[in-house]
């Protein structure tokens, strides 16, 4: 029997299926979490066969300790994941301290963590990427600013998601960056791309093939929901379309993925851009080592009645999946922030959508800055539908 040691398999709060498929698949599923075993649900302890707990997922030496306690006890460790953005190095590391060679090691890091290495394997893929500076000083800043034009982004080059980034559109806002970034941060700024963000969603085999494939839109910047406080959507398409599928198929061989579930985003442009290409052309935005998050994997499988789920846990068992793909639709995301006088209520929403929702919750805080604080998933048949449900959702009272 495989020994599989799941990392916080008690969140992001879904991550107990990925644990429930591969028990049913017959793997000796081992989790490490900071959550008291009595509190975690009932589903997700029928789905691990032992739970290690840790006072703190971030203290290093004690999730060390852990999986040496499980190694001892059940031999040697065949797989190790967290499937979440912010434990991707620390699975690295623990992989290569303990010789787990299924899954990315530490040598692997840079180029999947940090935005400025991303860019070299996007290139080789063929796919155009957004001008950059490292950030260093005011003034080759100022430089770099006057030589792509205003505005320009910066960011953490290994971040996690939005978080610390600034869009700045002048000289003065330039300056006040250098107030407020964090001191002990590497800093990337790149040129503004003005596009949606369009991503490609897939289960890649162990020789690099895609099992699984989909993609979702995001109309509204990340960048701008967290920093403005604003509403969230995003959607699952009906149907990948052919040159993002490309994209995303070239980007797995240039970053010679194997054995995971990925996310890798690009930009669609919405207008022609000096050097990057025309309206409509895709654009390198970043890779992410793991499924997207919050219940994107459920969305998926209400946009495509499947279970991703069930088809990335046969990978790791079989390397192939039987699991069907059937009827194909459009999944949205809504997400509501608190605060805000929205003209439909609660209860007006489940009213007229009830028909077609398939979530309806409040979101954990740990998501809701990125992805609003009451969420709606429904699935529709056409577009038109589905720009209906997000004019009723996101309507404020004049």
């Amino acid at each position: 029997m495989k020994n599989f040691i799941f990392i916080s398999p008690n969140f992001p709060t879904n991550y107990w299926m990925f644990c429930r498929e591969l028990k049913k698949n017959g793997l000796n599923v081992l989790g490490i979490g900071d959550q008291p075993y009595d509190e975690l649900p009932q589903h997700l302890k029928e789905s691990l066969n032992e739970y290690y707990k840790v006072s703190n997922l971030e203290n290093e030496d004690e999730v060390y300790r852990a999986v040496a306690f499980l190694t001892y006890k059940h031999g040697r460790i065949d797989w190790l994941e967290s499937n979440n953005e912010y434990w991707l190095e620390r699975d690295a590391k623990l992989r290569t301290d303990f010789n787990i060679q299924s899954g990315f090691q530490v040598s692997d890091m840079p180029r999947i963590k940090f935005k400025s290495r991303m860019k070299e394997f996007y290139q080789k893929a063929g796919i155009p990427v957004a001008r950059y500076h490292m950030v260093d000083d005011l003034e080759n800043c100022l430089a770099f600013a006057g030589k792509v034009g205003y505005p320009v982004v910066a960011k953490p080059d290994n971040g996690v998601g939005a978080s610390h980034t600034f869009r700045l559109e002048n000289d003065a806002q330039m300056k006040s960056f250098f107030e407020y970034k964090w001191p002990d941060t590497q800093y990337i700024m790149e040129e503004y791309i003005n596009g949606e963000v369009n991503s490609y969603d897939a289960i890649i085999d162990s020789k690099g093939e895609p099992m699984f494939e989909t993609g979702n839109v995001t109309p509204m910047s990340i960048m701008d929901i967290v920093n403005n406080n604003d509403n969230s959507i995003y959607y699952i398409l009906k149907d990948l379309p052919d040159d993002t599928r490309a994209a995303g198929r070239a980007t797995v061989k240039s970053f010679g993925v194997r054995s995971r579930f990925v996310h890798f985003e690009f930009f669609r442009l919405l207008a022609d851009q000096e050097g990057l290409g025309k309206k409509g052309d895709i654009v390198a935005l970043e890779v992410n080592m793991r499924p997207c998050g919050g219940f994107t994997p459920d969305m998926m499988d209400f946009a495509h009645s499947t279970d991703v789920y069930k088809i990335w846990a046969d990978m790791i068992a079989f390397d192939r999946s039987t699991m069907p793909v059937g009827q194909h639709s459009y999944c949205a995301f809504a997400g509501r922030r608190d605060g805000k006088d929205f003209a439909m209520t609660h209860a007006d929403i489940l009213k007229k959508y009830g028909h077609c929702m398939k979530m309806n919750d409040r979101m954990p805080d740990a998501l809701a800055t990125a992805m609003g604080n009451q969420m709606y998933v429904a699935v529709f048949e056409t577009r038109k539908e589905m720009e209906e449900f997000y004019d009723d959702i996101l309507k404020c009272n004049a």
